[in-house]
């Protein structure tokens, strides 16, 4: 069973910075995209940033310039470095795994992230 799990959400000022970090475990295709999603209250899930499995990136436009995704294959982890956030980052964060070769996806159950002015 694939398992994701989310760490290193907070409580940070606006203008701060926070890193999030997602560790896969389980029997996963080696060829994977990871990714991570935000969900605010009232709010649809949005994809923030993405990496294949090759290391091609992604980027949701508000978010360029100051979030950084970027893997480790060997430790199964994805992270998200997030710098000059802001209060409209505030959200849930999920991390998503798709493995494309047999369309599978898996969430981690999410880490909050909480900007204040």
């Amino acid at each position: 069973q694939v398992q994701l799990v989310e760490s290193g959400g907070g409580l940070v000022h606006a203008g701060g910075s926070l890193r999030l970090s997602c560790v896969a475990s389980g029997s996963i295709d080696s060829i994977n995209d990871m990714g991570w999603y935000r969900q605010a209250p009232g709010n649809q899930r949005e994809l923030v940033a993405g990496i294949s499995w090759g290391g091609r990136t992604n980027y949701v436009e508000s978010v360029k310039g100051r979030f950084t995704i970027s893997r480790d294959n060997a430790k199964r982890t994805v992270y998200l470095e997030m710098n000059s956030l802001k209060r409209e980052d505030t959200a849930v964060y999920y991390c998503n795994l798709h493995t494309p070769l047999n369309n599978r996806e898996y969430w981690g159950h999410g880490t909050q992230v909480t900007v204040s002015s």
